[in-house]
């Protein structure tokens, strides 16, 4: 689709420019989406709700698109659906998480919200493709989805797929980079925090952390929380900052024997993720170290697999996904009816207490 504004090709410098005074005249370019919303000064995605029909829009404004396009003679694309159209009671959901980590349980929380009897949901991977992210944009839209969430495979903030994408988008776990869009993430500093509280709420002063690869932005906001809560209380991790490695637990278990060198009084140790917190785990337990008789181990992400089968069973931060996933769908739903609410939204993380942090009493 071009993006060039519309002109016109009978005018008189053209006539003056053409090489023979009886040559046919060009045909005039078909206008598109992009030059009614230039026309009428808003976004293309509200060309496309005022063609839909089924939104809430400000009056003045669907009168303005309408007569932008009545005097560019424009004809709604197969992707702005019919004319008056209803809604198809579809929506797209694109992931990278080829695990499923992640997705699976912001997709079940997303068809909770819209109602499995209402809504049907096409899940598509993109495998952390680009390419493969915009087949998937394509198809959707083939099949006039009312509406897409992009689910991201790490928190970090992602780029937008675009502002000129005819049904609203919602943006889950990873935000977008793009101010305008619609963004609803875990709150990773508020999970530090919790954390770091429920370490204290049981007593424990000398806590040590244990975090992953410093490159994701989740790993960085966790270590936040857990110091604002820590100097609060009047402390802080020890040595001051975290110990950064790869995720995994081969360095849960080489970082837990190094912070337990360093710190040899140290009576919590919180781990950046669950996988961290298992490799911490068997290392301790290798080394006669009782958790958590001499030393308390907390994780984040709650990986239930993992967590419940560690020994003893791990405590952990619950990225809440499920919940994410209904307010992505809560958000989207609010877009399809033209309420969108861009920015940034979070959801808070949950405290899953168990045995790697409770003392027997």
């Amino acid at each position: 689709m071009s993006t060039s504004p519309s002109t016109a090709d009978d005018g008189p410098s053209n006539a003056r420019n053409a090489p023979h005074a009886d040559a046919s005249p060009k045909p005039a370019r078909r206008a598109t989406i992009r030059d009614v919303a230039a026309a009428a000064g808003v976004s293309t995605a509200t060309v496309s709700k005022v063609f839909r029909g089924g939104y809430r829009l400000r009056p003045e404004t669907e009168q303005r698109v309408r007569d932008a396009a009545e005097a560019l003679n424009f004809s709604p694309n197969p992707y702005a659906q019919t004319l008056h159209g209803a809604r198809t009671g579809t929506v797209g959901l694109i992931t990278s998480d080829i695990e499923g980590r992640f997705s699976l349980p912001v997709m079940m929380g997303a068809e909770d919200a819209f109602g499995s009897d209402q809504v049907s949901v096409f899940l598509c991977d993109a495998r952390g493709d680009a390419i493969r992210e915009q087949h998937h944009l394509r198809s959707l839209l083939g099949r006039r989805v009312d509406g897409i969430i992009v689910v991201g495979s790490m928190t970090n903030p992602r780029e937008t797929l675009g502002r000129d994408i005819p049904v609203p988008v919602v943006y889950a776990y990873a935000p977008s980079t793009h101010p305008d869009d619609v963004s609803v993430i875990t709150d990773n500093v508020g999970a530090g925090r919790i954390a770091a509280e429920h370490l204290l709420s049981l007593g424990y002063s000398r806590i040590g952390y244990l975090s992953g690869d410093h490159t994701y932005l989740a790993a960085r906001e966790r270590v936040q929380g857990a110091r604002s809560a820590l100097q609060a209380a009047g402390t802080d991790i020890l040595g001051g900052e975290a110990l950064y490695g790869p995720w995994g637990e081969e360095w849960g278990r080489a970082g837990a024997r190094r912070m337990t060198e360093m710190y040899p009084d140290m009576d919590a140790l919180l781990c950046g993720s669950d996988h961290v917190a298992r490799g911490a785990l068997d290392a301790l337990r290798e080394d006669g170290v009782r958790v958590p008789e001499d030393l308390a181990v907390i994780g984040h992400d709650n990986w239930e697999l993992l967590a419940r089968q560690s020994r003893p069973p791990l405590s952990t931060i619950d990225n809440n996904l499920e919940a994410l996933g209904r307010r992505a769908a809560e958000l989207l739903n609010a877009a399809i009816d033209g309420s969108p609410q861009p920015g940034v939204h979070e959801v808070p993380a949950l405290l899953v207490p168990r045995g790697s942090t409770l003392r027997a009493h």
